[in-house]
């Protein structure tokens, strides 16, 4: 920009001076100084500012490391009872009494219900005196075979007789056992559906009370067949290796968002597809010894996929969208310019993105300052900082 007391010298007038009347010989004198005052002014006007220097713009990066890393699934499912017993009358009669408390744990073969045992008492003892009067006519007419007063037929009547009233005899002492009412197995047992004094039939439809063993604990996840046949494709190709002894361990998330302090292990995968869903079950089986799990929970499962060697991670913050929704990052070269770089994500891996196309070993990704670079551009790039964790 010229100077404005150029740009204005035509138009204003020439300084004065305040000069006495001129005599001889001073009209040099005057004429000397304004020559001097116009080429300082001239000078002035063709005299250009230089353009400010301005720095490269500074950018944080990091630079990519190809690394192992266990990728997991996360699964809904449910829990289920790793036992469960529901308990039944095997004969008819009246509850004299219930013997548990419910909620409460039970043991193996502990008492629950005692029905009135006297009908079955009376019938015991009538198979017991019916077994011997059958017993001595079986042995009279072993004598009387022997002596052969009586026939082989007769015999075998009398034997056979003795052999049933025998059967009769166990029969009544079986159905005597029963009117005690024990637990099968130990665990935990709910709410009793009937009260002292009612009346119950044998293998009733309706249980009298149910006993579920909830440690350990299952929990069954249903898995669609398209990503079961995507991991064992990946597995076949050498994508993924499986992680040795622990390929079946299975951490466990409450309903809560919490972590389920012990580790569980993934026992099968169901052979048959519920055509419904098109999905197979996993069941897995966690310790419960305090019983936090119960039975029909719902939680999150994190399955073991198997181990990408060679993965590439990424902060999401250093992944952009394009109009149309495809990913992109901007990285720096050895030149220090700006490239970008269409990217293929897999999956989110905490705080990072797992990429599988677009990028390789000693990129250096731009993370911070996005805004100010442009493709082409000439940066200054430095080593990226995360923030560090905010204090619990």
């Amino acid at each position: 920009m010229k100077n404005s007391n150029c740009q204005g010298s035509n138009r204003k007038q020439a300084p004065r001076f305040n000069v006495r009347s001129p005599q001889r010989g001073d009209w040099r004198f005057v004429g000397a100084w304004g020559w001097m005052l116009g080429a300082l002014l001239l000078a002035g006007c063709g005299r250009k500012a230089a353009p400010p220097v301005v720095p490269p713009p500074e950018v944080a990066v990091v630079t990519i490391a190809a690394e192992p890393v266990v990728l997991t699934t996360k699964l809904p499912g449910r829990t289920a009872p790793h036992l469960i017993a529901e308990i039944r009358p095997q004969v008819s009669g009246l509850i004299q009494k219930r013997l548990f408390t419910e909620g409460a744990d039970v043991q193996a073969g502990q008492a629950l219900y005692q029905i009135d045992p006297a009908p079955f008492q009376a019938a015991l003892d009538k198979a017991t005196a019916n077994l011997m009067a059958v017993r001595s006519r079986a042995k009279r007419a072993e004598e009387l075979l022997a002596a052969k007063a009586v026939s082989q037929q007769d015999f075998d009547d009398a034997d056979a007789a003795l052999k049933q009233a025998e059967a009769e005899l166990e029969m009544a002492r079986i159905n005597l056992g029963y009117t005690k009412i024990t637990a099968p197995i130990a665990g935990r047992i709910g709410t009793s559906s009937v009260t002292d004094g009612a009346i119950v039939t044998a293998y009733q439809p309706v249980p009298l009370a149910t006993i579920q063993e909830l440690d350990p604990i299952y929990v069954d996840v249903p898995q669609s067949t398209a990503d079961l046949l995507r991991l064992r494709e990946r597995l076949a190709n050498g994508q993924l290796t499986h992680d040795g002894n622990n390929q079946n361990a299975v951490q466990l998330i409450l309903e809560d968002g919490t972590k389920y302090p012990l580790e569980g292990t993934l026992q099968f995968r169901d052979i048959s597809v519920d055509p419904s869903t098109a999905t197979v079950t996993l069941r897995m089986v966690f310790p419960n010894p305090q019983g936090v799990l119960l039975p029909g929970m719902f939680v999150r499962t994190l399955v073991k996929e198997g181990v990408s060697e060679n993965a590439i991670l990424i902060p999401q913050q250093a992944v952009m969208r394009d109009p149309k929704g495809n990913p992109m990052a901007l990285i720096v070269n050895a030149a220090g310019k700006v490239e970008l770089r269409m990217l293929t994500l897999e999956r989110a891996i905490g705080d990072n993105w797992l990429v599988t196309a677009g990028l390789a070993a000693g990129d250096h990704v731009i993370v911070e300052g996005l805004i100010k670079a442009r493709p082409g551009m000439v940066v200054k790039a430095v080593p990226f900082e995360p923030a560090p964790a905010p204090a619990p």
